[in-house]
């Protein structure tokens, strides 16, 4: 089993912990997503990975009837839960790898913070034969970049050198205009036109067990070893208590990629 298979299905595993603590998406982004896209209500849309349906909600509310593939069966639970007063929203429990596409072709494929999850020999490919021609494939992706309370991040690695062998030593956050803007796999797949970006950048408070509940919903975390995770938390916690009065401001960027099906 690959790192990417394993990793993928650890979010299943606290579905209600990742829904109450993931802050989501700007709504701003659904509205530039809709008007590069020439999107109505009405529009047929695909999303891929769609979690707790924290970009399904949005995209429901927009009047768009949303196909979304989840892999795991209690984020889809929870998923369907907050999109009962949708009719026109299906879930359904499959790795987008194995779901066969229906005859009908979408108006846009939408994938929040997921698309990296899929066998890159397949995601770019087959988001295309999904789509009408024409239609768009919108990426979105979240990094975590420097901002808000930089010298608890720059204090908290640490934290991470010492319980987790897989951080670089001396790592620090970029500035979000440092994160490259990058269409590299649609580029190169032939089967779309030149990407769009649009960003949007965020600062969110957290105090110490909110951000610790935050931490849990992350792979890489849930991943470590027991003994590994609960020592890198203690840590964590004592820096965020003793340093900086129990409170975390994360600065987000956050980045929707739009191409168009050639």
């Amino acid at each position: 089993m690959t790192d990417r298979s394993s990793l993928r299905g650890v979010f299943d595993e606290d579905a209600e912990l990742y829904d109450r603590v993931r802050p989501g998406y700007p709504g701003v982004l659904f509205d530039d997503l809709a008007a590069v896209a020439g999107l109505g209500p009405g529009a047929r849309v695909l999303e891929i990975g769609c979690g707790t349906g924290q970009a399904t909600v949005p995209l429901a509310e927009r009047g768009f009837r949303v196909t979304a593939v989840e892999l795991g069966p209690s984020m889809a639970a929870v998923a369907r839960r907050r999109l009962a007063g949708f009719p026109g929203t299906e879930v359904v429990v499959s790795a987008f790898e194995d779901w066969p596409l229906p005859d009908e072709p979408f108006d846009a494929v939408v994938s929040a913070t997921a698309f990296h999850w899929v066998d890159p020999a397949v995601a770019v490919v087959k988001a295309a034969d999904a789509l009408r021609p024409g239609g768009v494939l919108a990426v979105v992706a979240t990094h975590h970049v420097d901002g808000g309370s930089r010298a608890f991040f720059a204090d908290v690695q640490e934290c991470y050198e010492r319980f987790d062998p897989a951080t670089p030593p001396g790592l620090r956050l970029r500035a979000a205009a440092l994160v490259p803007a990058d269409s590299e796999e649609t580029d190169r797949s032939g089967r779309f036109g030149p990407a769009v970006f649009h960003r949007y950048e965020r600062e969110l408070p957290y105090t110490t067990a909110e951000y610790l509940n935050l931490l849990l919903s992350y792979s890489n975390h849930r991943a470590l070893p027991a003994a590994r995770r609960e020592g890198l938390l203690a840590c964590i916690r004592a820096l965020a208590d003793g340093r900086y009065g129990g409170r975390v401001v994360k600065r987000y960027l956050t980045e929707l990629r739009i191409t168009r099906r050639l």
